[in-house]
């Protein structure tokens, strides 16, 4: 069963600027201080559904919202500008699950595609980034419980 909306991911190119900036701006806070790093990592590169990438980020905590801030050093981004309102697309959103490999199949039904990956375990969270009827990523996860944000957490902390 989808259980809502966990996060909203956002690529930047100046991770501390942008993580500074939300904690100023939005009161937002780190949920794990030292954030989050792969590079050369094929369950990464099977996970997003890119080839040989490399990334540092941070997951962030506001009320009831979490928003994932990835900077990526590869592949290189073809697009030096940010987005405007009138582009397509979003970095991702991630929704949340009870049974992900029943929810994969009900959302291939729905029109989604995942280019036949299955999900990784990585432990405190089963993922896979797939893409709507229009190319845009959507994450489905479920999260191992007492990983420190799973819903339930997120929903206790306010």
């Amino acid at each position: 069963m989808i259980r809502g909306i966990h996060h909203v991911g956002m690529n930047c190119r100046d991770l501390e600027r942008m993580k500074r900036f939300y904690r100023e701006a939005f009161g937002f806070q780190p949920v794990d201080e030292k954030g989050f790093a792969w590079a050369d990592e094929p369950v990464m590169d099977h996970i997003v559904d890119v080839p040989n990438s490399a990334a540092k980020g941070c997951m962030l905590r506001a009320g009831q919202c979490y928003l994932e801030l990835f900077e990526y050093s590869a592949p290189a981004s073809d697009i030096d500008r940010p987005l405007r309102p009138y582009d397509r697309g979003y970095t991702h959103f991630c929704v949340d699950v009870t049974d992900i490999e029943k929810d994969i199949e009900h959302l291939r039904k729905c029109g989604m595609t995942f280019n036949d990956r299955a999900f990784a375990d990585v432990g405190h969270v089963k993922t896979l980034y797939g893409y709507d009827p229009e190319g845009n990523m959507i994450e489905v996860q479920q999260c191992a419980p007492a990983n420190g944000f799973t819903l339930e957490e997120l929903a206790a902390s306010t």
